[in-house]
Formats: structure tokens, sequence, C-alpha cells
């Protein structure tokens, strides 16, 4: 979403963390790793609690300590809760601490992210509360409070602890994927902190930065270009009473289709590649999700931790696909409207998480239709079309949510713009598929529709960072992931070809950075 107080938090596509934060904390965490590797875990620990603390979420208040002070506790309360739960042997003991850490958690979410909203539409039906209170929203503390989720309840279920709390406070906290991710499993990171030599890695070295550069560019480049495309078209859905030609719609809702997957992907990216320098693996988030040619490899392929999370800890404990068809459309609905109230406390973000709950069931029926009749299944081509344009379609309730963030009181305002949308997408029109521009219109079509052209080639027909970078790759590899062996001719290898792109990357990217550019999942 693009909140004004962008420019105040220190996102991996500027210069201070870039040139500044970066580097400073990877000479002391080989530095202090000379003399004892907990010393280096120790500094990594106290610069990730200073990445966070960079961010200010008003630019006219002065810095406050206090959205720090309350990650640190909300790590100490989960720790000493997981702790006790692995002590205790009684049965009701362990399952009446589990539900009441993920209690306090989910408390903690809906009073930051959830009261400020449910309030205003109080007060709009029935004038209650007098005052709402306004309420900042703590930076990534969807992210911070799912991982901590998932650690209690891997506890209960039977996971070794005998963590330190240090090892479990750099677990949450860990820089790379603090503010967006990747939902990181205790068990893959916390034992990357074991008793190791923290010296300098020339292919470590190598593959981050070139992992980092890619998703840069991802993001800086293609990402914020298609921003241009994107921004004014929903804009001026929203705000001018001119109704959206059908091509000024669809093009609207493929950039930001677009923009969103290489806004994330490429944030995922930085997100391994940093990491990575520091000999320290994340899971892997994104594997080409437009590829999909159904709903069900689409999120298998779509923010892969996210969708493992709603999987492992919602789906299956609501039963999954164990109790007859009907309970299993239930609980998938379920899951994807309680995944899309997670993105954002708004009523278009409930309808793309009930748009992807229907498409998951339809997919679903399907199957057993087609299963049960025998019939073929659709060619690839065809059933990746489709699946293309329902996630389109389904992207613009999410894309007009921005509205509703900005000001809780624009939710009438989100609703409408998705309607104009979904009027012009569908319903053709007399006329031309985009008007001529005049003053007050919204672009040329030319410049509208040329980074479409780009970036469509690129996540189509491209090779993803994993499969580019090969047996390379530095992804955390689950054990049921099969290691890449394959050498490819175009596949990156330590070679002064692969420097000389890199560098290329890097000067393109530094040549583009803008401070005004916007991250669309920064705070969540």
């Amino acid at each position: 979403m693009n909140y004004s107080g962008l420019h105040l938090v220190m996102l991996f596509s500027t210069y201070t963390f870039l040139l500044v934060f970066l580097p400073l904390t990877l000479a002391g965490y080989f530095l202090l790793g000379r003399w004892h590797w907990r010393w280096s875990t120790t500094w990594l620990t106290g610069c990730s609690l200073a990445f966070y603390a960079w961010w200010k979420p008003e630019a006219d208040q002065p810095w406050s300590p206090w959205f720090l002070v309350l990650v640190v506790l909300s790590c100490a309360g989960n720790y000493a809760c997981g702790n006790t739960i692995a002590r205790s042997t009684h049965p009701a003991t362990r399952r009446a601490l589990v539900t009441l850490g993920v209690a306090v958690n989910l408390l903690l979410l809906l009073h930051f992210k959830y009261l400020g909203i449910f309030a205003t539409w109080s007060h709009a039906l029935t004038g209650f509360p007098q005052v709402v209170p306004h309420l900042i929203l703590p930076l990534a503390i969807s992210f911070f409070t799912f991982l901590q989720i998932a650690f209690l309840v891997d506890v209960y279920r039977g996971d070794p602890t005998g963590y330190s709390f240090g090892d479990y406070l750099l677990f949450v906290t860990f820089f790379p994927h603090l503010i967006a991710g990747p939902i990181v499993h205790h068990r893959e990171l916390i034992s990357q902190f074991k008793p190791r030599i923290t010296k300098l890695n020339s292919s470590y070295i190598a593959i981050g930065l070139t992992v980092l550069a890619i998703g840069l560019f991802k993001k800086v480049v293609i990402a914020d270009g298609l921003a241009n495309t994107a921004t004014p078209i929903f804009q001026f859905a929203a705000t001018t009473t001119r109704a959206l030609t059908m091509g000024e719609a669809w093009v609207g809702a493929i950039a930001y289709t677009l923009q969103i997957y290489f806004d994330f992907s490429g944030y995922s990216d930085m997100a391994i590649g940093v990491s990575y320098l520091f000999g320290i693996k994340l899971p892997l988030n994104f594997n080409s999700p437009y590829k999909a040619t159904s709903i069900i490899e689409f999120w298998r392929r779509w923010h892969m931790t996210l969708s493992r999370f709603l999987r492992d800890y919602l789906y299956i404990p609501l039963g999954g696909n164990r109790r007859g068809p009907l309970r299993r459309y239930s609980n998938l609905m379920a899951t994807m409207l309680l995944g899309g109230l997670w993105h954002g406390a708004g009523i278009t973000f409930v309808l793309w998480g009930a748009l992807h709950g229907i498409y998951l069931c339809i997919n679903n029926a399907w199957l057993g239709l087609r299963k049960s009749r025998g019939w073929r299944p659709l060619p690839k081509a065809v059933a990746g079309l489709l699946t293309f344009a329902a996630v389109v379609f389904a992207w613009v309730p999410f894309r007009s949510g921005n509205f509703e963030l900005a000001s809780a009181g624009n939710a009438k305002l989100a609703w409408h713009t998705s309607a104009r949308f979904y009027q012009a997408m569908v319903i053709p029109q007399r006329g031309p598929l985009w008007t001529p521009v005049v003053d007050g219109d919204i672009m040329k079509p030319q410049r509208a529709i040329r980074p479409l052209i780009y970036s469509l080639l690129i996540a189509f027909f491209l090779p993803n960072t994993q499969q580019f970078l090969g047996r390379f790759s530095p992804h955390f590899r689950s054990a049921r992931e099969p290691a890449n062996r394959r050498r490819r001719w175009w596949g990156w290898r330590p070679v002064p070809l692969a420097a000389a792109f890199v560098f290329i990357l890097f000067l393109i990217v530094t040549l583009e950075i803008d401070s005004g550019g916007e991250f669309i999942y920064f705070q969540f």
C-alpha cells in the first residue's frame, strides 16, 4: 500500500540500506565472528532491532521506542509460553497454554489492525463510539504475529525447543524477513544460528549479491514502472465521473497484477539474497505463479509461505478435505476469507479472499467431475489463460482496498472503484477501447501498454530467479523439495560475465531508485 510515511522505513531499495546499513552490518558480523560465533549473532540481533527501530510512522512526530518495545515484549512472552508448553506434561495444561498464547497474539493483531476500522463502521451505523480511536499499525505486525503463532502450535505438537532467548529473538526480528516475509518456521531458521565459523565466504557474497540485484531490478525498475500505469488508472476510476472504457479497465487491472508480483517477488528475492550474504537461507516465496494452469497451482506458487501457514494452521485444523466435499468447500472459503482479512481490514480485501475461495471450490469440483467422467484436462494454454484472467479479476478489489486503508472512512470509495472496474471489464461499451487523451484524462495508451508487454514477456517466458541460479540457488530447501542439479546454458555461474551482469543491474537500479516509490506489502 502506498503509505505517506514510506520514506521513514529503511526499505531494501534505498540508498541508506544499500550503502550504509548493509555494509556496516556485514562488516561487524564477520569481524566479530573471528572471535566467537555468538558475538556475530548478537551483533546481527542488535542490527535487526535497529533496522526495525528506524521506522517512524509519522514524519512530524518524534521517534518513539514503544513499537520496538512491543516487538521485544511480544517475543519474550511467546518464548516463555513456548518453553512452558514444552516443559508441561499435562495435556489439559498444554492445551490451555497454547490457546492462551495464540489468543493473546490474535488480540494484539486485532487491536492494532482492526479496532480502528471496526470502530469507524460502528460509528457510521450507530454513532458509537463518539470518538474513533486513532491507532498506528506497528510495522510488520502481521508477519511477526504469524511467525510466533506457528512457533507455539509447533511446540504444542511436539517440536523440540531448547533455544536461547537470543536465538529466538533473532529468529523473529532477523531483518531480511522482518517487514515482508517470507513467513519462516522456527526449525528452518534457528537451526542455522548454531555454532559455526562466521567468516567471509566469496561464494555466499557472489550468489547473495546476484539475487539481491535481481530482486532490486524487479522492484525498482519493473514494479515501480508498472505503478506509473496502474496507479493513475485506479485513481482516475476513484475520483472522476467518466466511466472507464474496457481497454482502460483491463490495462489498469493487468498492470496492477504484474506490479504486485514483481514488487513482492522482488522484495522476497532481496530478502533471500541479503540473508545469504550472512550464510543464512530463507525459504522460497514465489515460483512463477502466473505460469500456473489452475488456481490450486497458483496458490502453490504465490506467497508460498503464507499458503503453507494457512494450510497447516487453519485449513487442516478445520478438517481439510477429510470430512466430505461440503466440509472441504466450507473450509476453503473460511481459510481464504481469513486470508483476505489478514491482508487488510476492509470489505474489498474480504471480497478478494472470497473470490479466491470460490475459485478454489470450483477448481476442486471440476477436478472431481473430470476424474469421475474420465474427461481429458484442458490444453495448458487455455487453462493458463483462464487462470490468469481469474487472478487479474480478483486483484481489482485488492488494489481498490488501498483507498480504504488510507482512510477507514473510504470503504464506499473502495467498493465503488471495484464496481466501476468490473462494469468496464465485463460489459462491452459503444465507442473506443481507449478514450482520446485530453486535459484531465489518464494517459496515452502507448505509454500505458508498453510496460505491460515487457513485463508479460518476462513473467511468462523468462526463467525465474531460482531457475536462473540453478543448483546455486540459496533458498532453504524442504525435505520434499528435490535438489536442482541441471545445468543450463543460460544459468548463472561464478564467471566474469556473471559479475558484469550483476554490476549492470546494480547500475540501472542506482539510477532508477526513487524515494517516493511504493512497496505494496511493507506495512502488513
